[in-house]
């Protein structure tokens, strides 16, 4: 019963890139709202700004390749927001800024204009 349920779920990771990517930002934005409640030098808050990182560094990378479909201008505006995304996740590392609000936000503008 494991493996079949198992296969099943692989077999449909992948299928609809946009679907997967929303729900990736859909989890940074939670452990980027439980960072904010616990604070900017917990434990979650390192899990978060990691994780943000990670997501935003695989978008950046998908929409700079050539095959992407996205037309172009929509690519570089999407690019300058990730490159803002990380210089600020950079800052709260660094604990230059507390607040997770704009990250947050941002993170759910995209999110939802990932819905199909």
């Amino acid at each position: 019963m494991y493996k079949s349920s198992y296969a099943q779920t692989m077999d449909e990771f992948g299928n609809d890139p946009r679907q997967d990517e929303r729900e990736a930002l859909g989890i940074v934005i939670g452990q980027l709202e439980l960072a904010r409640e616990k604070g900017v030098r917990s434990r979650e808050a390192v899990e978060a700004i990691f994780n943000a990182r990670r997501v935003w560094t695989f978008l950046l990378e998908s929409l700079s390749e050539n095959s992407n479909e996205l037309p172009v201008e929509i690519r570089a505006d999407l690019i300058s927001i990730g490159i803002w995304v990380l210089k600020e996740l950079e800052r709260l590392r660094r604990y230059e800024t507390e607040s997770f609000d704009a990250i947050i936000e941002i993170n759910g503008i995209i999110r939802d204009s990932l819905r199909g």
